[in-house]
């Protein structure tokens, strides 16, 4: 049986990568929540995680007592451990195009994950107005992701599954990884094309990525360490 450590659902835009990975493609797997209470040594979210992960960190992944973290890690694992659920496009190139676009989300974007740190139940367009105004980071990483997607959606546009064209045709690792980069140009009501909106919609609408929406609603959490724009919920 595998168990998947994550944080917050609201705030972890990490834990949320191969949670939807999983639920989206139906692989049964049983969820452990470790909340954030603060990321110190002493903290009781450290101590937790410590126990699973020597990096202190979650997500973690542990299928019979192995355990695996870091994201990119955990999602290629899952790849190798369920070929039946075709997680990377089975193409060759599709398929080291799709490790390209995860791996610099995995180690890029830096300003877009500071400015706009993931929050799946606030609405932060006023927020969102002055980050695109004084954050010429943002609006480069930005610039960035729309060529990146509607590079590869036009690629991949016949090879679309139900509900219309992601990334790569039909949902993959990829559509999970950009998850909460979807939530943050969404949230933060930061202007993209409007093929590109619908690329999000299609995201936010996929089953996996709902159960997950649903989850972070119900938390009704305010952690103010992950909320630098906000005094309360």
């Amino acid at each position: 049986m595998i168990t998947l450590y994550i944080g917050n659902k609201n705030y972890s835009s990490w834990s949320m990568r191969p949670w939807v990975l999983m639920k989206q493609a139906g692989i049964p797997f049983t969820e452990r929540l470790l909340r954030f209470d603060a990321f110190s040594a002493d903290s009781q979210f450290k101590q937790d995680v410590l126990k699973v992960n020597p990096a202190g960190r979650v997500p973690v992944l542990v299928d019979d007592g192995f355990a695996v973290w870091d994201t990119l890690a955990i999602a290629e694992y899952l790849a190798e451990r369920f070929p039946e659920h075709a997680l990377w496009p089975r193409d060759a190139q599709a398929r080291a195009r799709a490790r390209s676009v995860c791996a610099e989300m995995h180690a890029g974007f830096s300003a877009l994950r500071s400015h706009c740190p993931m929050n799946i139940e606030a609405s932060l367009p006023h927020i969102g107005a002055l980050v695109w105004r004084d954050q010429p980071g943002v609006r480069a990483e930005v610039q960035r992701l729309v060529g990146m997607w509607s590079e590869l959606l036009e690629q991949h546009q016949g090879e679309a599954g139900p509900g219309g064209p992601l990334l790569f045709g039909r949902f993959s690792i990829a559509d999970a990884y950009f998850a909460p980069v979807c939530f943050r140009l969404k949230n933060y009501g930061l202007p993209v094309p409007g093929h590109i909106t619908d690329y999000i919609r299609r995201v936010c609408a996929l089953p996996g990525v709902q159960a997950w929406v649903a989850d972070a609603l119900a938390e009704k959490d305010f952690l103010d360490f992950e909320e630098p724009y906000r005094t309360t919920r």
